[in-house]
Order: C-alpha cells, then structure tokens, then sequence
C-alpha cells in the first residue's frame, strides 16, 4: 500500500489513495493497524481518497480506534493540500464530499506549494438530536458533574458532536474528557473542548477527541468552541484559536463557519498491510 503522512496543526494523518475502492470494508482493521505508533506509521487517523458522485472528489475518516468520523477539520486541509499535490485536483477551490455534506476548500498557493487552507465548515447545530443527546432542551452553560468536579458545558454538532467547557486551562486536565466523552447524555460520544478566554479575539484550547483521546489540535473543536464563545457573548466573529499544535484562525459569517490553518506532508512511502 502507498501511503502519505500529512499534519495540521499536529493533528497527523495517513492518506491513501483508494479511489478503485481495493480496501472497501477494511478500513476499520487497516486504521488501527496503522496507526499504531509504536508498530507502525502512527497517526490520529486515515483519511481514504474516493470517487464522488456528488461532489469533486470524497474524504472518508476512519479515527485511530478504527472509528468512522463523519468529518475533520484538519483532515480536511490535510486532505486537499494531498489532492492538489498529487494532481488529482489542482485548482483553486474544491468541493468535497464528507460524512457531514459537501465542504469547499480555498487553497492558498505560493512559490507552486500550498500554504494553507480555508475550508467553509457550515453552520452549527444546537438541538440535542444533531448531537445525539438524550437530553430535550438545548444544553448551553449547562452545570453537569463528572470526574468529582463540577463543569459547566455548552454542547453541539460542528460536523461531528462538541462539547465545550470554558475555565483557565491549567485547571483541567486532558484525560477529564474521557468521562466526559462517555456521559450518559450523549448516546454516541462526545468530543471534548477545554478552553481559557484570552480575550475577545483570542482562545487556548486542548482537546479530547472522540476516538482518538488526545490531539495537538482539533479544527471541528476550534470551530465549536469560536461558535460556543460568541454564542455567550464571549468573543468577537473573527478570532485566532490556539492549540497545542499551533494555531487556527475561524470566522463566523452569516450562519456558517469558516477555518483556515496549515497542512504539511510529512513523508510518504510503502507499507505491507496483510
């Protein structure tokens, strides 16, 4: 199998090319075997290369667990910066097909190599079923207990379900989202976003990701979070995200969302996957 290692931000992926459909219905096994990173290439997650009947191109995600995730944001750049750099699609924008609908990327080009990537993530959901919450009303700043500690969190669906806690961020720990992940609330797992106010155009966040538990950074969460923050008049529309990986800029215009941010190949090589 060719394979491609990309990051974002830190948030790292393996991309292959499977627009002949050879590896339909092992992506599960192929994730969690190469994902590995003590033996194998390690990564977050995969993101395979496939024909779209709807769009230009489809990104499918597997997470690290073996996991389907309808959508990634810094998958998304890693994935369009993959295509354009391989001449599957080398243009300017690019509609791709996601779990989560059709995403456009804007590629930002310079010197013949892709500097960067805005990706129109769409608009956020509040209502619980979007989310997969057993909850009926909304759940914004909303007091919940876990972990022997009380947390107040602001929940929704950015391409996949988010749930965002505010504090000072040396007061939470990473692995507090695991319990978190599993509340009883969330019938299908929930992402996790630890997140301090810098001011009002300015965020640290870290995050425990569904599927993956720690990342270096999460673009859906980095949306949620800007989303979640102007929601409680935290924050202007336009604000600078940092993560541990580096930072993401997302604008909020209309109703949708917009994030750009970095996406570097690392290496690619062959790797024997029987």
């Amino acid at each position: 199998m060719k394979f491609s290692k990309l990051q974002g931000t830190g948030n790292d992926f393996i991309v292959i090319d499977d627009r002949e459909n050879i590896y339909l219905g092992r992506e599960g096994e192929i994730a969690k075997k190469l994902c590995d990173r003590h033996f194998s290439i390690g990564a977050d997650g995969i993101l395979f290369v496939r024909n779209s009947s709807t769009a230009e191109i489809q990104m499918v995600i597997i997470n690290a667990d073996g996991s389907y995730a309808s959508m990634c944001g810094n998958g998304i750049r890693c994935f369009a910066k993959h295509v354009w750099d391989h001449n599957i699609l080398r243009r300017d924008f690019i509609k791709i097909e996601t779990g989560d609908g059709i995403k456009e990327a804007k590629i930002y080009v310079e010197n013949n190599k892709v500097k960067g990537v805005k990706i129109n993530m769409g608009a956020p959901s509040y209502k619980p079923e979007d989310y997969f919450s057993t909850k009926k009303e909304e759940i914004i700043n909303k007091k919940i207990v876990e972990n022997n500690r009380e947390y107040y969190i602001t929940s929704l669906q950015m391409g996949v379900p988010h749930t965002v806690i505010f504090g000072k961020l040396d007061s939470f720990n990473i692995n507090e989202g695991k319990k978190i992940e599993k509340n009883a609330m969330f019938s299908k797992g929930t992402n996790v976003n630890f997140c301090e106010i810098i001011d009002k155009e300015n965020i640290k966040v870290k995050t425990w990701e569904r599927g993956a538990g720690p990342t270096l950074a999460c673009g859906t969460g980095s949306c949620a979070v800007v989303s979640a923050a102007n929601k409680l008049g935290l924050t202007e529309t336009k604000v600078q995200v940092a993560v541990p990986g580096g930072s993401l800029y997302i604008e909020i215009e209309n109703e949708n969302i917009f994030m750009t941010g970095p996406a570097e190949h690392c290496f690619q090589g062959d790797i024997d996957i029987l």
